[in-house]
Parts: structure tokens; sequence; C-alpha cells
């Protein structure tokens, strides 16, 4: 016994000592010294500390040793009916769920679990500690004593938690920053809190971890902070490195016993995921030094155990499209208000905010922006988007599963908390229960999860409006109304957006724990000064533009960006018979009225400009957009050729599609890139279209779809056949054959491809006919 203390002894006596000394050790688990309630730290001026402090340390571990062994002795007796190992089982093990403290739970109180422990659970908890570097501090909360002198060691502490406090504190006084700088500085603050409580580290993530915190000193320099806005990208990757170098530190322990299990250098695959992010670290400090802006590749090097998440329903296409984000420099009050909701530390935020705003507002460019930006910065998300003409995949059954998936591939502790969930119910993988997704693959990861998540997890959900009808989103609109929702994480936000819809309006509107923002309420000046930076950018070039036909269109959009998008693209001169400056008179002289009757004034505009109003162009143009509108999935121009050469009407088939899309540019996607899907560029164009109210002569009648019907049957009976692929042998599985996709590509075109999985659907929406 005495042999044991006084091994135990000199092992404390080497707490002190400087990185890479042989003698020097960590804790494998211990709890942390919670940060104080605000992010403002209380912060020590000295910048080392000092001889004497270590000394004192090392005095009064000694004393308090020496002090208990009498006691430890006592219960060793005590306890003659149970085995040493008994013993040391039932010593309280530091490192419990109720010792430490999540790094999102800044706001509580320090763990008080451990007060008037005596020294001998200290002792235990060096029995099986790794190499360390100066950071011991943390056993504090493992021997805390609320009745002794623990001043020395909380200096100590200060002293190298320094430049994270200080950074913190500095944060806090940033407010009017550039809303990208501002999330990448609410990731950087996350990190460091994270940090700040982290215990389980040694000797070769030390190094990673001292030149994290030389990031911060250079991040808290006065010359740094004031070149915020000019290095704003520079600075989201930073956070970027930071967020995943917490993360592996964090996920450290985890990692080790994977590596273990894949028979791995545990030391040399540390070191080198450590140097990677100590070389991009030194690189983008050096480029904000030099105020240069230059691509620097960043490595994610996560580590992610080898779980089973195949096979999981997931929403292709429904994710983040960066081509819709806002440009650069408008927005940014509302971009502003979102990102201080996302980065408020306050637990009783709510965690949904619901966009909302009549058609053409910019909810999407908002939301896509958002999402982008949580991206770029390395914080842990996922961007789901509905489109009205996607609703035929039923993307509403996917949407958690989605989300989850996303989730898992962006931080392991979610990751192993879904395959745990997996492994017990693998049917969850597929299944179109959208309750069980809620609970199973979202509040259960989440709650396993909670506290080892670096920063906000941010989840956007655009155009909710158009899933479908009231039914497709009713249970998601209960889910997010739910107590559950309330009581989500407090580091967890759901950005939604849609148009206020009366079902979305009756369940979002009333919610108590929903925060409002509507779009519609924007002040005009705000709006028009944004949509003036845009038509500068889209028009500004041409040379009968000027600030004075800028401010125009600016005014005469009313706040509604999709018009001021039409508007530009109704000015540029990509068709003959029209100068630039007879397009801006003609554009600027349509009656205003509210929103929807300026949309449509300029759809009606767009279209006498491309399709005369007589007979045969108008019977055209119906054929054509009814056949774009009806497709379950959008097609590119040439597919579309393709199925109308099986319509049943002979004039169908007797005029090249191009000549009613070539007019169209404005207000479809496709026709300039006739590589890409034809579709509606905005939602209230379908609307338009769709309501004879509001188009009059160019109105699509969608209640049948017998020419689609037709179609598709005629391409099945011609183009299907046995061995369609040429295959050698019919007992191959697809499997076995290597270049199967290759051959599908070739044999099966997407004419044929789509009306194998659409023929059913669109004979549903047919009149009955005997032919």
């Amino acid at each position: 016994m005495a042999r044991m203390q006084s091994k135990k002894h000199r092992r404390l006596l080497d707490f002190g000592k400087p990185p890479g000394s042989a003698s020097s050790r960590l804790m494998s688990q211990g709890p942390s010294r919670a940060p104080p309630e605000s992010p403002t730290l209380d912060v020590e001026t000295s910048s080392s500390a000092s001889k004497g402090g270590l000394a004192r340390i090392k005095r009064f571990f000694h004393r308090k040793i020496q002090s208990h062994q009498t006691t430890a002795t006592e219960r060793a007796h005590t306890n003659t009916d149970v085995g040493p190992q008994e013993q040391m089982e039932q010593s309280p093990a530091p490192g419990t769920e109720d010792t430490q403290r999540p790094a999102d739970e800044t706001q509580s109180p320090p763990a008080s679990a451990a007060v008037g422990q005596d020294v001998e659970a200290a002792v235990k908890a060096f029995d099986d500690i790794n190499p360390i570097s100066r950071i011991g501090c943390s056993v504090i909360s493992v021997i805390d004593d609320a009745n002794t002198q623990f001043t020395e060691i909380e200096n100590f502490s200060d002293t190298y938690l320094k430049p994270f406090k200080v950074f913190n504190e500095i944060v806090t006084t940033l407010s009017n920053v550039h809303p990208y700088a501002k999330i990448a500085l609410g990731i950087l603050s996350a990190a460091s809190n994270l940090l700040i409580s982290q215990v389980n580290r040694d000797a070769a993530v030390s190094s990673l971890l001292n030149k994290i915190r030389n990031t911060y000193e250079f991040l808290a320099e006065d010359d740094t902070i004031k070149n915020i806005e000019n290095m704003k990208d520079t600075l989201a990757m930073i956070a970027r490195v930071i967020s995943d170098s917490a993360q592996f530190i964090k996920d450290y322990s985890e990692t080790k016993s994977f590596w273990e299990r894949m028979g791995k250098n545990i030391l040399s695959e540390t070191q080198a995921i450590a140097d990677g992010h100590i070389k991009t670290l030194d690189d983008l400090m050096q480029q904000y030094r030099d105020r240069t802006i230059r691509n620097i590749h960043i490595n994610v090097t996560r580590v992610f155990e080898d779980l089973n998440l195949d096979g999981m329903a997931y929403a292709g296409g429904a994710g983040l499209n960066t081509t819709k984000r806002c440009l650069d420099g408008t927005r940014t009050e509302v971009l502003q208000q979102i990102i201080g909701w996302i980065t408020n530390r306050d637990v009783d935020v709510p965690r949904i905010l619901w966009l909302h705003g009549q058609a053409g507002r910019g909810k999407s460019a908002i939301a896509h922006t958002i999402a982008s930006w949580v991206k770029d910065v390395g914080g842990i998300g996922s961007c789901f988007c509905f489109v009205r003409d996607r609703q035929s995949e039923h993307r509403e059954e996917k949407m958690f599963t989605t989300i989850a998936r996303d989730l898992a591939g962006r931080d392991p502790a979610f990751r192993r908390a879904l395959a745990s969930t997996l492994a017990e119910d693998h049917t969850l993988k597929t299944t179109p229960d959208v309750a069980q997704q809620w609970q199973r693959l979202i509040l259960e990861p989440l709650s396993k999860a909670k506290g080892a998540i670096v920063g906000n997890v941010v989840v956007v959900v655009d155009a909710l409006d158009e899933s479908g009808t009231d039914k497709s989103r009713r249970h998601i609109l209960s889910f997010l109304t739910s107590t559950e929702a309330s009581r989500l994480p407090a580091n967890f936000r759901v950005l939604l957006t849609s148009r206020p819809l009366p079902d979305i309006k009756s369940v979002l509107g009333n919610s108590q724990h929903v925060l409002k923002t509507c779009l519609d309420d924007i002040p005009l000046e705000s709006a028009e000064r944004d949509i003036r930076l845009f038509v500068t950018r889209e028009v500004g070039h041409l040379e009968d533009i000027g600030s004075t036909e800028i401010n125009q269109i600016a005014e005469k959009a009313n706040g509604l960006f999709e018009w001021a998008r039409l508007a530009c693209e109704f000015v540029m001169p990509r068709t003959a018979g029209l100068t630039v400056k007879e397009r801006f008179d003609n554009v600027v002289t349509l009656q205003s009225g509210d929103g929807r009757t300026l949309l449509d004034a300029t759809y009606i505009s767009i279209l006498e400009s491309g399709i005369p109003s007589s007979p045969v162009p108008l019977s055209r143009f119906r054929s054509v957009m009814r056949q774009i509108l009806m497709v379950m999935e959008p097609l590119p121009m040439q597919t579309l050729r393709l199925m109308r050469m099986h319509f049943p009407s002979k004039e169908d088939r007797c005029y090249d599609i191009s000549v009613i899309l070539e007019f169209m540019a404005p207000v479809l996607s496709g026709i300039i890139d006739r590589s890409s899907p034809v579709r509606p560029l905005h939602a209230s164009f379908y609307d338009f279209l769709t309501d004879r109210s509001r188009s009059g002569v160019y109105f699509i009648d969608m209640t049948d779809s017998y020419g689609q019907s037709f179609a598709s049957l005629q391409i099945l009976c011609r183009d299907l056949k046995f061995n369609i692929c040429g295959l050698e042998s019919s007992y191959f599985s697809n499997v076995d054959i290597h270049d199967l996709p290759e051959r599908s590509a070739q044999n099966i075109l997407p004419h044929l491809s789509y009306s194998c999985r659409f023929w059913a659907k669109h004979l549903q929406q047919t009149a009955f006919d005997s032919r």
C-alpha cells in the first residue's frame, strides 16, 4: 500500500511538468471546471505560471495525500471482505455524466458532485492517465473542495486558457460585423468553450492544442479584429479548421479505440492529423497577416468509425444550392437577425424560426445563404428543400432520414448515436413513417450526442409550402410545434421558410416556441437598397442603363426581388427586335400594384413579347407548357422532344418545341443551357399559368394527362425488349456486371427510363378513354 501511494504521489508531482516531459501524465477521463455563465470571463494578467506557483501546487497535493492516507488505510481495513479490485471499482470515477458538463451548457454552475471527495479519488484517477502538456488544471474538479486554497491552481488554469477566454470576451463586444464573419466567430467561440472543458488529450494532440491556443491569441489581436470585414472569408476558413480540430480532440478517446480495432498505429495516425491541422492554421494566419485572399485547400480529417449507415432513404437533389445565395452585401439586416438567433446562447431561445412572406420576396435565397455559411465555417447542419415539380418523389417521407444522414456525415458523436439506433432496428433506414423518423433518427441521437457537438446544429428546411397538399406536411408541422421540439438541445436550430398558406400559418403562427419573421414587413428602403445592388450587377454594364434607370427598376420592384430579376432578364438583349432602351421603357411602364399584380403584369409582358396571341402559336404554347408542368420530374429539352414524337395528335409532333421555348429564358431554366432540365425559375410562374383569372389566354389546363399517358405507353411498347443491356448471361447478378451503369445509360435512354417509372401516375391523371 505504501509503495502504491508513493507511486501515485510521484505521478501527482509530475503534474506541472512542461509538455513533452517523459513523466508528465494526463487523466484519460475527468471532469473539468465549467466556464462561467457569461462568455465574458475573468482573465488573469499573468502570461505564464510562476515557478513558485507550481511549487505551491505540488506542496498542496503532498499535504492532501498525507492527510488522507490514514483515512484510506482505515477504509481498506474496514472493507476486509471486499477485494482490492472491487474497492477500486467502488471509488467514484472521474468523468462520469454526473460530473461532466457539456460545452453548450455554459450557463450552468460548476459541477459540484466531486466537492468534498477525498484525495484518494484523485490518486485513483491518476492510475490510467496518458502523457500530458501543461494542462493538468483539469484535475481541480476531481478534488474540488470549497474550503481549500485553489487560487493558485485557478490562476494556473487561467494562464494556459487565457487566449480562449480573451477571445470569448472580445466576441461579446463585436456587433457590427458582417453576418458571415459573425457566424464564423460563433463557431470559434463554441470551439473555445469545448476546448476549455476538454481533458482527454495527451502528447499526440498537445501540439495541436498549442497551435489552436496560438491561433486564438492571433485572433484576439487588435489588428486582426480591425480587419475582420476584409478578411471574413479567411476567418471562416480558420473557423472551419478549428471546428474540425476541436471535434477531433473531443472525439479522441473513441478514435483511439477505433484505430486499435483497425490495427493502426495510434500515435502516427494522430500526429498525421494534428500536423495537417497545424500546417493549415499556419497558412491561414499568414494569409490573414498578408491581407491576401487565395484558396487554401482544407482537408476535413474527422475520423469516422466504420458504422453501417448504407441504405438509409435519402432525397437526392434536395440539398444546398449555392447559386441561390444572396448577393453579398444584400439582406444584411435579416441575415444579421437570423445569425444572431443561431448564435444566441440563451437556453430559452426558440429552437425554430419561421421565415415567411409572399412569393418573390427572396425566402429561398436567404435560406440557402444561411445553409452555405454554416457549411463554409465548419458548422454542423443540413439543408432540405421542397420543390413543386418534384412532388411525385414524396420528399416529405424522406425529410428526417435525409437530415439525420447529413448530420451523421458531419459529426462523429451523432453518427455513433444514429448507428446504435439503426443497429437495434434496421427497418428505420427506409421507413416512410415520419413519426418514427422524428423520434428515433432525430430526437434520440441528439439526446445521446448532447454536449459533444461543436457549436450550433443548423437545419434549414426551404419551401415547405411546395411539399404538396396540406396532408403532405401535416405531420411535419405537428412535430415542429410539439413540446418535444420546444425542448430540443439548446444548440439546435431549425430555419423554416414558406409562403403563409392557411394550414402552415394556422399551425406555426399559433405556436409559442416558434419565432416568426415576415419578409413582407422588411422596410421598403432596405429592400430597395438591396435590389439596387442586384440590378447594378445584372444590367449596370449595359450601354443604355445608368444610375437613373437602375433606380427606376429598384423603385418599381416595390421590394419584390423576383420582379427585379425578371425585369433584368427582360431588359437583357437576348433576342432581336427591340433595343435595350425600348425593353427598359416597356418594363418600367407596367402598371404597379401589390406584388402579385406586378408579377402577373411582368409575366404577361414577357409572354406577349415572344408568343403572339394568334391561334396557332397560342395552341402550341399551351401544349408545350402543359407537358413541362405535368411531367413528374423536370426533363431536358431533348428528352421532351423525344416524348412528344409519341403524342397522339399529329399537330403536337409537327414542330420543334424550341420555337416556343427559345423566347422563355426569363421564366424557364434549361433554355440557354439545354443540358439542364426545363422548369419554371420561380414557383410564382407556375401559380400564374395555372390560374385562369391571372394568366388569361396563357392559362394551362392541368386536369388531363392523356397526351403524356399515351406517349409513355407507346414508348414502352416500342423500346422495351428482352436483355435490353445485352448481357452475356441472364444468370449473372447485377453486382457481377462491372459495367452495368454504362450499359444502362447507353441502352435505356432518358425518355424510356421516365416512361417506365411514371406511366402509371400519368394514367391515374387521365380521364377514361376507350382507346
